[in-house]
């Protein structure tokens, strides 16, 4: 398995459960992992950048699935060139992974097809995306075109903010990532995640989710990577489901294979349910990461295997996955200072205490000092992840978790799954 983070050690946690693990004598191996994926999985040092490192590293040890999670060795062709030696891979080509590596090849894709999204105008320079504001009236949506660890999108809600964030974007605040701005229109609505496998042609749902982006409590303050999640999102009710799988997923499946582009792998669809129905905000050609964290809680059944059917394209064979009724809500421990410069090194204690309350603690930005303690080495460093009947005891009981942590210069939301809790209250 390919990744680091907080989405990568819930993957490992499940992976390891697999039959191909516990029964049929395999190893999971993960590059280059974190202290808690090392639970479950022995690492291993790879360059990911370095495809042929990793094809030989797969072929000696006759690795019989690779798993990728993280987006940008999607982008950079990792998949591609494993299956070109005959290594199975969950996770889309090149090709395919433009759906997240591309803002701009999406909206073009959705609008060659009719899937419902946010009008936009694609811009190259600053002058352009200055003169394009006039198309559109306040808040602005900014997206940076490429990756950018998903902190890309800004919205202002003045043309004055705007302005101002489009000459960052331009002037490299994302890198290359801002070399083109897509402007979208304001869409008004609940935002919600659906997940789907597909192996190009069988489309398999896989859960819903909400996230949480925004860094302060009550959706306030800047983006970020993701502050929680919770799922199921029973906003998205399963008349809406299936009107996402009919009129965004299916359209994008097929258009990609007609296209000359099959994609394979999970396919993360952003949602916003819009007064006209749901509309696609954006793809992830990955499991979305805080959102993976309360999948893989709620997932009963085979992880390994419902990948390597994927990988294997037999997935109109293979049984459909299951899920708990439960409600699973995840909390992210960030450093002090994220989404800005994090504060890193400071230690992390507790979490066998937090562990003891029957919730899940998975590493996403930590590492072992020259000591063997923990510490904090990333912007979102710890996701603490329970379960309960409900997202009232989903959310009490991951606080409680939380509560039991020593991570002096951490913080958190006290919020996660709001919404969801104002609802069950006023049902009574």
């Amino acid at each position: 398995m390919a990744g680091s983070g907080g989405r990568e050690h819930a993957l490992a946690w499940k992976l390891a459960q697999s039959r191909l693990i516990t029964h049929e004598g395999g190893t999971l191996y993960a590059t280059p992992g974190n202290p808690g994926i090392a639970h479950h999985a022995e690492l291993v040092a790879l360059d990911l950048t370095d495809h042929a490192a990793v094809i030989r590293f797969c072929e000696d040890k006759r690795i019989g699935l690779v798993v990728i999670g993280p987006e940008a060795p999607l982008v950079d062709g990792l998949g591609d060139s494993l299956r070109a030696e005959g290594v199975p891979v969950f996770g889309p080509s090149k090709a395919a992974a433009q759906l997240e590596g591309s803002k701009g090849f999406t909206k073009d894709l959705c609008e060659r097809t009719g899937i419902p999204t946010a009008g936009y105008v694609r811009t190259t320079s600053l002058d352009e995306a200055k003169a394009a504001l006039d198309r559109f009236v306040s808040p602005y949506v900014l997206k940076a075109d490429g990756l950018a660890a998903g902190k890309g999108v800004v919205i202002a809600e003045t043309r004055q903010d705007a302005e101002e964030a489009l000459a960052d974007m331009f002037g490299g605040a994302f890198g290359e990532a801002g070399a083109e701005v897509v402007i979208e229109e304001f869409m008004v609505g609940e935002e919600a995640s659906f997940f789907a496998i597909t192996d190009g042609a069988t489309i398999v749902p896989f859960g819903s989710a909400q996230d949480h982006k925004r860094v302060g409590e009550g959706d306030t303050g800047p983006n970020t990577g993701g502050m929680g999640a919770y799922s199921p999102a029973p906003v998205l009710t399963p008349l809406l489901e299936g009107e996402v799988i009919e009129r965004i997923i299916a359209p994008t499946v097929r258009a990609m294979a007609n296209e000359g582009m099959p994609y394979s792998g999970v396919l993360y669809a952003g949602l916003m349910l819009t007064a006209q129905g749901p509309k696609l905000i954006e793809y992830n050609c990955r499991f979305g990461d805080p959102e993976c964290q309360v999948l893989m809680m709620r997932l009963e059944g085979d992880l390994g295997d419902l990948l390597l059917a994927c990988a294997e394209n037999r997935l109109a064979r293979h049984p459909m996955p299951h899920f708990s009724a439960d409600t699973a809500l995840t909390v992210v421990m960030a450093a002090e200072g994220y989404p800005g410069t994090p504060k890193k090194g400071g230690h992390i204690g507790g979490i066998d205490q937090a562990e003891a309350t029957g919730a899940k603690v998975f590493h996403a930005g930590t590492s072992l000092d020259a000591d063997g303690g923990l510490i904090s080495t990333g912007g979102r460093v710890l996701n603490v992840t329970a379960r309960g009947a409900n997202a009232t005891e989903a959310q009490a009981a991951a606080y409680r978790a939380v509560d039991a942590l020593d991570f002096p210069d951490g913080f958190c939301r006290r919020d996660i799954g709001w919404r969801e809790v104002a609802r069950e209250k006023d049902a009574g």
